[in-house]
């Protein structure tokens, strides 16, 4: 019976938990502005990459190199765009 457990869903769900009480104590604790901002966005990803690994399934097929470089390239097309638009609208570059 225990092979039939979802470990890995249960741990991830658990984890998951854990970094949203982080999140929620950047509030709760009155944090100053670049303190909180660094705790959750390290937060967010390990998030991100928590739900793409554990609950999309991702490390789970043969081709797990692919969806890897593909998460990859899209986080930096995400950074590019982010940056661009800074770039543009609020720093007048």
């Amino acid at each position: 019976m225990a092979k039939y457990f979802p470990l890995g869903q249960v741990m991830g769900f658990v984890f998951s938990l854990v970094l949203t009480v982080v999140a929620l104590l950047v509030y709760f604790m009155d944090m100053s502005m670049t303190t909180g901002m660094i705790v959750l966005l390290v937060t967010a990803f390990l998030q991100a990459g928590l739900q793409f690994i554990i609950f999309m399934h991702a490390g789970e097929s043969k081709d797990k190199w692919s969806i890897y470089s593909n998460i990859v390239y899209g986080f930096a097309m995400v950074l590019i765009t982010i940056l661009g638009t800074l770039l543009i609208l609020l720093w007048d570059m």
